[in-house]
């Protein structure tokens, strides 16, 4: 890994902060895309909406029958309201410098794209009375607006990151769910292993893989010196075509072997391209964060 100057981190971290206001702003823009129904979590339990009648079973007092709708049938019903406790959510976006890359100046790095949809399923988890947080300490999980502001510093945290991220499970609610966003283009154990250790917690969630274009296609030819944003990986080729096969059987391997693990320990997995509309990667994980309920 190599070390970064102080004063090119104070740079970097200026940077990100005064794009901060920016990024929210495109966030809850495109939170708003997605249309809302009625955010219920679809689970017998203390609320105040009513969710549906069901048969009296053995064991329930006579205070939970509806005896309104009973005298209608020749049964005792039970009725029955919406589950609404708060549940938690934790984040994980990585801030490895691999992350970083672009293979067009046009197009947003992966971080950007990771911070934005991290963002904006922040809004739409907050709007549904969730607690958000990013795993490890930098923003414990609160609900409210308000934990949109400890999201956005948590995301401005900037150190001396290594070429690739291993997912941080520091402080993970039990029984809560999560969303890893990465490449995951690092060691691929150390991800078994920090899904294992949520899955032994009893926390679901999804694995959000992305990578650039240019990651999927590997549309290099000839001479080509290849270099991990960080600088720590170097391999120069006078034939770049030669690899493209074998580039893309290992990537196809990474994310089947990601897709794998994550269906293995009931989590969802999503490869998004920062090529892509970031509109369905929200879709998307919004509805895999209601299906993880």
């Amino acid at each position: 890994m190599t070390q970064t100057a102080p004063i090119d981190l104070q740079s970097r971290a200026e940077s990100l902060g005064a794009s901060l206001p920016a990024l929210l702003a495109q966030a809850e823009h495109l939170a708003a895309t997605v249309i809302l129904g009625d955010h219920g979590r679809r689970r017998a339990g203390m609320g105040d909406e009513f969710w549906q009648y069901r048969p009296a079973h053995a064991g329930d007092s006579a205070a939970q029958i509806d005896w309104r709708r009973s005298a209608r049938s020749d049964q005792h019903f039970v009725r029955e309201r919406e589950w609404q406790a708060a549940q938690t959510v934790s984040i994980w976006v990585d801030q490895a410098r691999s992350l970083q890359f672009s293979g067009d100046s046009a197009r947003a790095t992966k971080a950007d794209r990771a911070q934005l949809l991290a963002l904006a399923l922040s809004v739409l988890l907050l709007r549904g009375g969730e607690r958000v947080g990013l795993t490890g300490d930098a923003a414990r999980p609160r609900a409210g607006r308000a934990q949109l502001l400890h999201l956005l510093q948590g995301m401005a945290a900037t150190t001396d990151s290594p070429d690739y991220g291993t997912p941080n499970v520091g402080n993970l609610t039990s029984h809560s769910r999560a969303v890893f966003f990465s490449d995951f283009l690092g060691d691929p154990e150390q991800v078994e292993t920090a899904l294992g250790l949520a899955s032994d917690r009893g926390v679901q969630g999804a694995l959000v893989q992305i990578l650039d274009p240019a990651e999927e296609e590997f549309p290099f030819d000839g001479r080509t010196i290849f270099e991990s944003m960080g600088g720590s990986l170097r391999h120069e080729t006078l034939r770049a075509g030669d690899l493209r096969t074998r580039y893309l059987d290992r990537l196809a391997e990474r994310k089947a072997r990601l897709e794998t693990l994550a269906r293995a320990s009931g989590w969802h997995y999503l490869c998004h391209h920062t090529g892509q509309s970031a509109q369905s990667a929200l879709l998307w994980l919004f509805a895999a964060m209601e299906r993880g309920r």
